[in-house]
């Protein structure tokens, strides 16, 4: 019963989609983009300037790993 209820619904929606190769882009009406196919067709725009600086805030952070536990510069082994 629940296995021809699925199929059911599942033969629906195939029925009633349209095909892919039929559906109508933004291109095709009005010729107006979208910010995001904006962004797709003016390609990478980013700089290495850019790129290297978030290179260097990553290893800034590095500073703030935890040291040791004692105050001293170098821990010692004797109490």
């Amino acid at each position: 019963m629940r296995l021809r209820l699925v199929l059911a619904a599942l033969a629906g929606a195939i029925a009633f989609s349209s095909p892919a190769s039929t559906q109508v882009t933004n291109d095709e009406v009005g010729g107006v983009r979208t910010e995001t196919q904006e962004r797709m067709r003016a390609g990478d725009q980013t700089t290495d300037a850019l790129n290297w600086l978030g290179v260097l805030g990553l290893l800034g952070l590095l500073g703030l790993r935890k040291g040791h536990d004692e105050d001293s510069y170098h821990p010692s082994d004797i109490d």
